[in-house]
């Protein structure tokens, strides 16, 4: 679907049943949770536990998890759509443990503080099946663009159903990204299932073109791929309404073996508006790690 004809909730917010019926399409419809089995308890019947399957297309080459999956599974910012029109604003990230072994993450959020405008909140993931195993901690701040009508009720959201495999496509490609001939990432056009309510691009769809291309770059830059997400940092510095969304990187090598990465998302149909800003911190596994890692999966 064509940016121009993806709709603004806002737009909406003086009729209820209206306003209603295109939350629960839009939300629905949406990509990022529905892909990778998120569920929410402010937003979705029947979800309480807030657990995750892990698949093999949340980590990257050498076993460890990715943090725009991590992200999309504790979006931060402390709003639920039911009362507000949310756009994140921070996101941040650090990984404490690679999770190699685990098969389920649990999320356990909770909100710091909520203002009328601003609202702030933090996570643990840990392993559901021992939650004494923490995983990364996450947050980060919200602002509401707009206020929803009075009295909206949580929805029925259902997931793809996605078979783990080795085979299954990367998370880049299944949101519609590439790598251009000149070594910058991009995400196509904006379209309605890579689209927030408000109609720009969301949160999921950023963390991962944004991780693809820092992991991309880091890895040529130390001649391997064998690397760990240790950290992120995410600005979101506006909204991202048209697209083809290009991403420009720069890499920096650091002492016991860390390599650093600063990436730029531009909206190149907003005359190259810069709209998030990301530095994620990564770790060169080491040669016998790559071993046991390489016989873990055979």
């Amino acid at each position: 679907m064509r940016a121009d004809v993806v709709r603004d909730i806002r737009e909406l917010s003086d009729d209820h049943e209206a306003y209603a019926a295109e939350l629960r399409r839009r939300w629905g419809g949406l990509l990022s949770y529905r892909y990778l089995g998120r569920h929410f308890a402010a937003m979705d019947h029947g979800s309480s536990d807030d657990i995750v399957t892990l698949r093999h297309d949340m980590r990257n080459a050498s076993g460890g998890l990715l943090i725009a999956a991590l992200g999309i599974c504790a979006p931060e910012g402390g709003m639920s759509d039911l009362e507000a029109v949310p756009n994140p604003v921070i996101h941040s990230c650090q990984v404490l443990d690679q999770g190699r072994g685990v098969a389920r993450i649990q999320v356990r959020s909770e909100v710091l503080k909520r203002g009328r405008q601003f609202s702030y909140s933090r996570s643990r993931i840990v392993d559901a099946d021992d939650p004494g195993r923490v995983l990364a901690l996450t947050g980060g701040q919200g602002v509401a663009i707009g206020r929803p009508p009075e009295g909206l009720e949580k929805m029925d959201t259902r997931s793809i159903e996605v078979v783990d495999s080795p085979d299954l496509p990367p998370l880049w490609q299944v949101f519609g990204g590439r790598r251009r001939d000149d070594a910058d990432w991009e995400l196509g056009k904006l379209a309605e299932e890579l689209a927030s309510p408000d109609a720009a691009l969301h949160l999921g769809p950023q963390l991962v073109i944004l991780e693809t291309a820092a992991l991309d770059a880091a890895a040529q830059a130390i001649a391997s791929d064998q690397l760990e997400a240790l950290s992120s940092h995410v600005m979101f510095l506006a909204r991202g309404k048209t697209g083809p969304f290009r991403t420009s990187t720069e890499v920096t090598t650091g002492d016991h073996d860390l390599v650093a990465a600063r990436v730029l998302l531009q909206d190149e149909g907003e005359d190259g508006r810069a709209i998030t800003s990301a530095s994620l911190q990564f770790r060169q596994v080491a040669r016998e790690q790559e071993h046991r890692n390489a016989e873990a999966a055979r």
